[in-house]
C-alpha cells in the first residue's frame, strides 16, 4: 500500500515544487514587486506665505523617503513672511544637501518671498508670462492717530524704554524712528540679496541693479539669469523625472489637503489686522492674477 502511495505523493510534490518555483521566478522577474518605484515628491507653495511649519514638515518627510530621489515644487505665489518664506527655502537647501534635486516650477505668479523659495531649486523652470522677482522687502504700520482725534479716543502708554512702542498705529512715526525700522528694512534686504547672488551665481552688485521692488516676466528673468529655462508644468515633470532617471509616466507622492475652517479664516486674518507692523518679502497682487493654470 505504501509502495502505491509513493509514486502519487512525489508526483504532487513535484507539481507543488514545479508551481511554486513558477511562481517565485515570475514575482523576481517584475522589479516593482520587490523595488519600489521611484517618485516624485511634490510640493505647492500658493497664495500669501503665511507659515512655513506644515510646508517644512512635509519636505522634511520626502526628504526621509528613499523612493524619492526628486522634489518639484509648484510655486503660485506673491510671496509673504520674511520668516516663513526664508524658512521654506532653507528647508529645500537642506533636501538638495541630502542629495535630492529639487526643480522648480512657476505659476502665474512667484515674486518676492516667493522667488527667494524658488532660489533652492537645482533648476528653476518659468512660464514665459509668469511674474517673479520683486526682490525687496516692505514694512508696513498702520497710523489711527487722525482717526482717534476725531471720535476722541487717546491711547495711554507706559513703556520701559524709548522704541518698546516704535510701531504703535495709535500716533505718528518719529523720524529717528523711521531711519532705526529702515536699517531693519537693509538688514533684511541684504540677506535676500546674497541669497539670490549665491543661489543664481550672479554677482551682488549685478543682483542690487535689479532689486529694486521690479518685476519681470518669466522672459525677461530667464535673459537676466533669475531663472534657468522657460517651460510649462509639464515641462518641470519632464525635467524632473530626466534628473531622477525616472522613466515612463512619473508617480508623484503628494502632502493631502487639509480644508482650512473658518475659524483659521477669521483667526489669519485678524491677526493680520491686529499685528502691529507687518515686515515681508511680498508683491500687491490683484487676487486673480493669482490663478494657476
Amino acid at each position: 500500500m505504501r509502495n502505491q502511495m509513493n509514486p502519487l505523493l512525489i508526483a504532487i510534490g513535484i507539481t507543488i515544487s514545479v508551481g511554486l518555483l513558477a511562481f517565485l521566478v515570475k514575482i523576481v522577474s517584475s522589479e516593482q514587486s520587490f523595488i519600489p518605484s521611484k517618485r516624485i515628491g511634490y510640493v505647492e507653495i500658493s497664495g500669501t506665505i503665511t507659515s512655513s511649519r506644515k510646508t517644512t514638515a512635509w519636505i522634511d518627510t520626502l526628504i526621509r523617503d528613499r523612493n524619492v530621489p526628486v522634489i518639484l515644487v509648484r510655486v503660485s505665489s506673491p510671496g509673504g513672511g520674511v520668516v516663513p518664506s526664508y524658512e521654506i527655502y532653507k528647508k529645500l537647501v537642506e533636501a538638495r544637501d541630502s542629495d535630492k534635486i529639487v526643480v522648480v516650477s512657476m505659476g502665474s505668479i512667484a515674486a518676492s518671498g516667493a522667488y527667494m523659495i524658488s532660489c533652492a531649486g537645482d533648476v528653476v523652470v518659468a512660464n514665459p508670462g509668469t511674474i517673479t522677482g520683486s526682490i525687496g522687502v516692505i514694512l508696513q504700520s498702520p497710523d489711527f492717530s487722525k482717526l482717534m482725534d476725531r471720535v476722541g479716543i487717546k491711547m495711554n502708554t507706559i513703556k520701559s524704554a524709548k522704541y518698546k512702542d516704535i510701531a504703535s498705529p495709535y500716533r505718528p512715526m518719529a523720524p529717528d524712528e523711521k531711519e532705526l525700522l529702515k536699517n531693519v528694512i537693509l538688514d533684511v534686504y541684504d540677506q535676500f540679496v546674497d541669497i539670490v547672488a549665491q543661489s543664481r551665481r550672479l554677482p551682488a552688485d549685478s543682483v542690487r541693479k535689479i532689486a529694486d521692488g521690479r518685476i519681470f516676466t518669466g522672459r525677461q528673468a530667464y535673459e537676466i539669469g533669475l531663472v534657468d529655462t522657460l517651460g510649462t508644468f509639464d515641462d518641470a515633470v519632464k525635467i524632473a523625472a530626466q534628473l531622477a532617471g525616472i522613466s515612463g509616466t512619473p508617480k508623484f507622492r503628494k502632502q493631502r489637503p487639509r480644508r482650512l475652517s473658518l475659524f483659521d479664516l477669521l483667526s489669519n486674518r485678524v491677526s493680520e489686522l491686529l499685528a502691529p507692523f507687518q515686515m515681508s518679502y511680498m508683491i500687491d497682487i490683484p487676487s486673480e492674477a493669482l490663478s494657476d493654470q
